[in-house]
C-alpha cells in the first residue's frame, strides 16, 4: 500500500510539471496600411497588410452599425471567398517572398464605406485582427481634395477651482483627425474629452472639439492642443482670451 501511494504520488508530481511546460507565445498585431482612403464612386481601392511570418490571411469588412463580416482568407496564394458574388469585386494578393498581403476593391459604390481588416488565425481560434483601414467612397462625381481645418482656436471658462479648456478645430476633410493635450513636457491623458465630429454646414467637412480640465491654479501653465490630419500638424498654445459666455461649454 505504501509502495502503490508513492508510486501515485509521482505520477501526480510527474503529471503536473508536464502541465507547466505547455506555453504559447503572445500573437503579433498586423499593420495595416493606409489608414484612411477617400475614393469616388466607380473607382477602386487598394490596402495592404504585413506581418512578421507568413500565414492564412483573412480579410473582414466591418459596416456602420455592424460587426465585422468575413469576406475571404487566401491560403496556398488562392483567394477562398465566402460569397461567390464577392469574386469580381475583391481581389487578393500575397507577396511572393515576404509575409505582405493585398486587398482591392473594385467598382467602388457608397455602399463599400467602411472598416477593412486584415487577420488571422492564432491559438485555439483565437482571431486577431489588424489596426483596420476606413474606407470613405463618395456619391459624387468629382475628385474629393484633402482640405486641412481652416480655424482653430482655444477658449476658455473658469469654474470654481477649475479652469476648462476647449480646443475648436473646424472645417476639415476628410473626418479622420487625432486631437491630443500636452503641456511643456508630456501627452496630458486625464480630465481630457474628444467630441465625436461633426458635419459642418458646407457638405462633405467637418469640425470636432476637445475639452481639457485643470485646477485654477495652473491659470499660468502653458497646455497645448495638438492635431494630425492627413500630412498636416499644429499645435495651438492656450491663451487668456477668448473665453466661453458664462452658462455655456
Amino acid at each position: 500500500m505504501k509502495g502503490f501511494i508513492t508510486f501515485l504520488s509521482l505520477f501526480i508530481s510527474f503529471s503536473g510539471l508536464h502541465r507547466q511546460y505547455v506555453a504559447v507565445s503572445s500573437p503579433s498585431s498586423p499593420v495595416q496600411t493606409p489608414e484612411l482612403q477617400t475614393r469616388v464612386k466607380g473607382m477602386s481601392a487598394s490596402m495592404s497588410c504585413r506581418l512578421g511570418d507568413k500565414t492564412v490571411m483573412h480579410w473582414y469588412r466591418q459596416l456602420p452599425g455592424e460587426p465585422p463580416k468575413r469576406i475571404l482568407y487566401v491560403s496556398g496564394g488562392t483567394p477562398v471567398f465566402d460569397d461567390s458574388n464577392d469574386r469580381n469585386k475583391f481581389q487578393a494578393r500575397n507577396h511572393p517572398t515576404e509575409p505582405v498581403y493585398g486587398l482591392t476593391i473594385n467598382s467602388l459604390t457608397p455602399r463599400d464605406s467602411g472598416i477593412y481588416y486584415c487577420a488571422y488565425w492564432f491559438y485555439q481560434g483565437t482571431t486577431v485582427f489588424g489596426s483596420g483601414t476606413k474606407l470613405i467612397v463618395s456619391g459624387k462625381l468629382y475628385v474629393l481634395f484633402i482640405s486641412p481645418p481652416a480655424n482653430t482656436e482655444i477658449l476658455q471658462k473658469k469654474h470654481g477651482n477649475q479652469i476648462m479648456y476647449v480646443c475648436i478645430i473646424e472645417k476639415f476633410y476628410p473626418e479622420l483627425i487625432r486631437v491630443t493635450w500636452t503641456d511643456e513636457e508630456k501627452e496630458i491623458t486625464d480630465n481630457v474629452v474628444k467630441g465625436d465630429t461633426w458635419q459642418s454646414t458646407k457638405e462633405d467637412e467637418y469640425s470636432i472639439a476637445s475639452w481639457l480640465t485643470v485646477p485654477a491654479e495652473n491659470k499660468d501653465k502653458k497646455y497645448y492642443c495638438k492635431y494630425e490630419h492627413e500630412e498636416k500638424k499644429d499645435s495651438l498654445e492656450k491663451k487668456a482670451a477668448p473665453r466661453l459666455p458664462i452658462g455655456k461649454i
